[in-house]
């Protein structure tokens, strides 16, 4: 696969991976970029700018927590609308996969 069908499908992926880690619990920015690293290589620096459009979407609440390490950290929870979007997101998501494995010849 090349580089840039990578880099898209990531993307594309970026914002059902964080509203699925923040249905589990609360993170901060951070670490939600920290785990996505590990688990999808996706990098940091995509995630801040997402946060910021995901929170003026009305899809997560931000509150403060203080930090014995540094300045106070800000974290994310979703909201009820949050909720809805990753409900449907992970439906259209399931929907779209199993197409494609269709046309591959890899259904379930």
């Amino acid at each position: 696969m090349t580089e840039s069908i990578q880099i898209q499908l990531k993307k594309g992926a970026l914002e059902l991976c964080v509203l699925a880690l923040l249905a589990h619990r609360e993170s901060y920015a951070y670490e939600i970029a920290s785990t996505l690293a590990a688990g999808v290589d996706m990098g940091e620096g995509t995630i801040y700018p997402l946060m910021r459009r995901m929170q003026n979407d009305g899809l997560v609440d931000t509150r403060l927590v203080e930090s014995s390490s540094g300045p106070p950290r800000k974290y994310y929870r979703l909201t009820s609308s949050g909720r809805a979007a990753f409900v449907a997101q992970k439906r259209e998501w399931r929907a779209f996969t199993d197409a494609v494995n269709k046309l591959l010849g890899e259904a379930r």
